[in-house]
């Protein structure tokens, strides 16, 4: 049996800190996921919406203590996100910073973890999905379950966590994300899809029991009052092709998409994930404007590891 764990940098990420008596209370006003249930041994998923309940960003918010909050997130939308946040806080004692450039964040991976495994760091990495364990002065998060993928958060100065062997492609981190399904929002797509549309629910990312923050109303009308029609969806082309997040085009039914996330595959297809309407759930849509007369995308659909809520 594997007992190595190979390193990804994520220099792509970033980190938001919250900080003060009110940053659980604060952050609880503004993020879909229920925060109460956050611990230092759990991390969650929450997205943070403007008030149409589109996504600005997602965060994997880890807690350090009960005053002290970090929320992973690309960087390119930090800036943006803490002064969005900023303007809400009035009164509350909470402060919010870029820490970025404080803390180092990378990828663990590692293909055949099992319940017995007592190999090194195997041993001391978190079983379930979303636990934490703290190692080194690392919070690790459990982020999938198969293939398995860890994010570890440590501070700048501290080097890689002892056992580690070997440095993979971000890429592959990307690769992996996308086979599991997994949005990631960026500049390009912030605020572009409803929350429901990123399957944010299918990966508990979205307490519906909990009280308001920026763009319940639309996010809760969305849930109890009608399917959801466009949902995101995993696809593989049939033929070289380049995409990026942000794109938009046809499929060879007619269906049009928007790109969430593409990673290119060695033969030089793209598996991607897109939001498009669900087979059957709304009559074939017209190509966007971007997408060109005529053009239609062949490509195949695959399988998410999750069922979508019906």
């Amino acid at each position: 049996m594997r007992s190595d764990c190979g390193t990804v940098a994520l220099d792509a990420l970033g980190v938001l800190r919250a900080r003060g008596p009110d940053a659980l209370s604060f952050l609880q006003g503004q993020l879909s996921n229920d925060l109460t249930r956050l611990a230092v041994d759990r991390s969650l998923l929450a997205g943070y919406h403007n008030p149409q309940g589109r996504v600005i960003a997602l965060l994997r918010v880890v807690q350090l203590a009960p005053d002290d909050l970090l929320a992973v997130l690309p960087r390119e939308l930090l800036t943006t996100v803490v002064a969005r946040l900023t303007k809400f806080i009035l009164r509350a004692k909470v402060k919010l910073a870029d820490e970025s450039q404080q803390w180092r964040l990378g990828g663990v991976l590692h293909g055949d973890v099992a319940a017995g495994d007592a190999v090194g760091l195997v041993a001391a990495l978190p079983a379930e999905v979303n636990c934490v364990a703290h190692i080194a002065g690392a919070s690790v998060v459990r982020v999938a379950q198969q293939p398995a993928r860890w994010l570890c958060v440590s501070p700048g100065s501290q080097s890689a966590l002892p056992g580690t062997t070997g440095v993979a492609a971000p890429e592959t981190w990307q690769r992996l994300a996308i086979a599991a399904g997994e949005p990631q929002v960026y500049a390009v797509t912030s605020e572009e899809f409803v929350a429901q549309m990123l399957n944010l629910d299918a990966l508990g990312a979205i307490a519906f029991d909990k009280g308001c923050y920026t763009g319940q109303e639309v996010i809760a009308r969305a849930h109890y009052r009608g399917r959801v029609k466009r949902r995101m969806q995993r696809f593989v082309t049939r033929t070289p092709h380049a995409l990026r997040a942000g794109e938009a085009g046809t499929l060879v039914d007619g269906r049009a998409f928007k790109v969430v996330d593409a990673v290119p595959l060695v033969d030089g297809r793209c598996e991607f994930l897109a939001v498009a309407p669900l087979i059957g759930a709304e009559p074939q849509a017209a190509a966007p404007a971007s997408a060109g007369p005529g053009e239609r995308l062949e490509a195949e659909a695959l399988t998410l590891p999750y069922p979508l809520p019906s």
